[in-house]
C-alpha cells in the first residue's frame, strides 16, 4: 500500500458513520508515517548494499594478501 492510495481512499458514508474530518486527518498522519517509513526503508537498503560491497572487497584483499606458503597445509593458515 502507498502513501497516495492510503491519502485517497474514500469510504461510504452510513447512517451511523465517522467525522469525515477525523478520517481525512487520520488518512494524512497514517499517509506520512508510511512515505516516512518507505524512505527509511529504501536508505537502509542503499546502505546495506554498501557494507556487503565493502565487506566483499576487504575479503578480497585478504583472500590476496594472505595466500599461505608452501610450507602451510591444510588448517594451518592465518585463518
Amino acid at each position: 500500500m502507498t502513501p497516495h492510495e492510503v491519502r485517497t481512499r474514500e469510504f461510504a458514508a452510513c447512517r451511523r458513520g465517522v467525522d469525515p474530518d477525523e478520517v481525512r486527518e487520520f488518512q494524512a498522519r497514517v499517509s506520512d508515517e508510511l512515505a516516512m517509513l518507505n524512505e527509511t526503508v529504501r536508505l537502509l537498503s542503499q546502505e546495506n548494499d554498501r557494507i556487503k560491497r565493502a565487506l566483499r572487497d576487504w575479503q578480497s584483499m585478504h583472500a590476496r594478501e594472505c595466500r599461505p606458503t608452501h610450507e602451510q597445509r591444510g588448517n594451518s593458515g592465518h585463518w
